[in-house]
This record gives C-alpha cells, sequence and structure tokens, in this order.
C-alpha cells in the first residue's frame, strides 16, 4: 500500500502521494472525485422542472457561518486516539465515506487502514461533513492534497480568518509539498501567532492550540454565510 503518514506534529509521511487530477479538477462548492458525479444535482433545460430546481438552489444555499463551524470543532476537543493511534469518530467515518475510495483509488491502500492512520485532515474533513458544509470545507486524509485543493479552487493565501482551514510546515517552508499538519484558525492574536483548534495533536488528541505563523504554510478559506 502506498500509505501516508499525513497529520499530527509527532507523525511523519510513510510516502507522498500524487495529486489525481480529479482533485485540483474539482469545483469548489461542488464535491470532489466520483462522489461531484454521484451526489450533485444534474438540472438541465430539458429535463428540469420547478420541483428539482428548487431542490438544486437548496443543495447551493450556503448556510454555514465560521463560528458554528468552530463551535462543532470545540465541542471535539478532549477526544482522543487509542492506543495503536485510532479509534476516533474522525477515522471511523472517514474510512466509510465514498471520499475513502477515492482516496484509495490516488494513493493506494484499503478502508481499514484509515481506521489508525494520522487523522488531523481527517477532523477537520468531519467537521465539515457534520456541520453540512462539506462542498466548502472539502474532504481528503492527505494533507498536501488538501490544501492543493484549495490552491486550485482560489481559495489559498496568507491571512489568517477565523473558520479558515491552516495547513503547517513544522520546519517553517512555505512550499505546500512539505505540509504535516491541518487544523481550523479561532482568531489571529495579532501577535505572530494564532489561536487554532485541531485533531491529532498533542498526545492524539483533539485541542485548542497557539501556533506561530511562522509555521504556516497558508489557509484554505471556505465559503461561509455572513
Amino acid at each position: 500500500m502506498a500509505k501516508f503518514r499525513i497529520t499530527g506534529a509527532t507523525k511523519t509521511n510513510i510516502a507522498r502521494a500524487v495529486l489525481g487530477a480529479t482533485v485540483l479538477a474539482s469545483g469548489f462548492g461542488a464535491h470532489m472525485g466520483t462522489a461531484a458525479a454521484q451526489e450533485k444535482l444534474p438540472v438541465t433545460a430539458a429535463a428540469a422542472n420547478t420541483h428539482d430546481d428548487d431542490r438544486a438552489k437548496r443543495e447551493t444555499k450556503i448556510t454555514v457561518t465560521a463560528a458554528q463551524v468552530l463551535a462543532l470543532a470545540k465541542s471535539q476537543v478532549g477526544i482522543s486516539e487509542n492506543a495503536y493511534g485510532g479509534g476516533t469518530p474522525y477515522q471511523k467515518w472517514y474510512a466509510a465515506s465514498q471520499r475513502a475510495a477515492e482516496t484509495i483509488a490516488r494513493d493506494g491502500g484499503t478502508r481499514a487502514e484509515y481506521i489508525n492512520a494520522p487523522w488531523c485532515a481527517m477532523f477537520v474533513s468531519w467537521v465539515g461533513e457534520q456541520i453540512g458544509a462539506r462542498p466548502q470545507v472539502g474532504w481528503d486524509a492527505y494533507t498536501v492534497a488538501y490544501a492543493k485543493w484549495f490552491q486550485a479552487n482560489h481559495r489559498f493565501g496568507t491571512e489568517p480568518k477565523p473558520g479558515a482551514v491552516v495547513f503547517f510546515a513544522w520546519n517553517g517552508s512555505k512550499d505546500l509539498d512539505a505540509i504535516n499538519h491541518v487544523g481550523f484558525v479561532e482568531k489571529d492574536n495579532g501577535d505572530g501567532t494564532i489561536s487554532t483548534v485541531e485533531g491529532n495533536t498533542g498526545n492524539g488528541k483533539v485541542e485548542e492550540r497557539i501556533r506561530p505563523t511562522s509555521q504556516v504554510v497558508g489557509y484554505g478559506y471556505p465559503q461561509y454565510a455572513g
């Protein structure tokens, strides 16, 4: 298996996966890869009716705020992995998801191997899914691919904003390929640090942290309401 160690300050990548073209081609505000074809409601001039038009509008309307995303993320603080590095709801959810099938096709491996894999990106993905903002927050298990998805959709930058998805490289690199951790920005502290909510940090827990911006590669900006 082309297995990767993708999250957490104390864990390293086993292998670097090549980002699939389907990820980069995904439109922001639509599901990535196969999920897009399966889940996006097609509405054509010939086939559309009033019911389908109304449904499509409801599905594309953005209603989730950054405050709601952060509240859900913070509600998970204290949840910890087991002695094998797994057992969290985030890993279990991701292993069973459609996205896992897509990232397995891209990176190799099996669904079972996500159960004990590093999970900071899975945590961010889970929050987006549970709050109803998956198309905006995205979903992936590999931090580098996750960041490149935001970049490809022109929603990646250097300004810390509440609710932004923050990507870290502990060596201070600004290269997306050096990314080895991800979380949510809670706020910019104005002193060269940011407050964050992260999964798979410390001793494998969800924690609130204060990080120097010198370790930040960049930020992904989900499109929030308000």
